[in-house]
């Protein structure tokens, strides 16, 4: 799976909003806050392969 490079859109509690930025089509998914990384804010960069996200 991936890999796929993300942008963090907002927070919403215990959920993240992830803007796609290695595409033209910018699709958002929400995904648990437990899933990512603890140190992630709005505008974080993420790298996503295999299940896991790190930040860039």
């Amino acid at each position: 799976m991936g890999p796929y490079e993300y942008e963090v859109a907002s927070i919403d509690g215990d959920y993240a909003i992830l803007r796609r930025t290695d595409n033209d089509m910018h699709d958002e998914i929400l995904v648990a806050r437990a899933l990512l990384p603890e140190e992630i804010d709005i505008g974080t960069a993420l790298h996503y392969e295999m299940f896991t996200y790190s930040i860039i």
